[in-house]
């Protein structure tokens, strides 16, 4: 049986990691997160644009770079009609040998 302080030194680190998956989570749906690569995408797409010398390469470097943008605008709407479809979908049960 494990003493108290072997369950704090657990607690504690239980806690330090619950804060890291907190931070991930918060950079992972953070505006900055999504202003980033909204930017790097635009200076992606532009450099390749003006690489093969496509007319008005930064004009049209926009589109993908908002297309992204929405993109990310809508995947928590999207996330939550998954999780509410997998969450409530029945298990299928797999049939042991003394119920078949």
């Amino acid at each position: 049986m494990k003493t108290l302080e072997e369950l704090s030194v657990e607690i504690d680190q239980i806690k330090l990691r619950n804060k890291s998956v907190e931070t991930d989570k918060a950079w992972e749906t953070s505006w900055t997160r999504r202003a980033i690569l909204a930017g790097l995408t635009y200076l992606a797409i532009g450099f390749y644009l003006q690489a093969i010398e496509i007319e008005n390469a930064w004009l049209n470097a926009i589109v993908p770079a908002i297309g992204f943008m929405l993109s990310t605008l809508t995947l928590p709407f999207f996330k939550k009609m998954w999780s509410k479809m997998h969450n409530s979908a029945p298990t299928q049960k797999i049939p042991t040998k003394d119920k078949v």
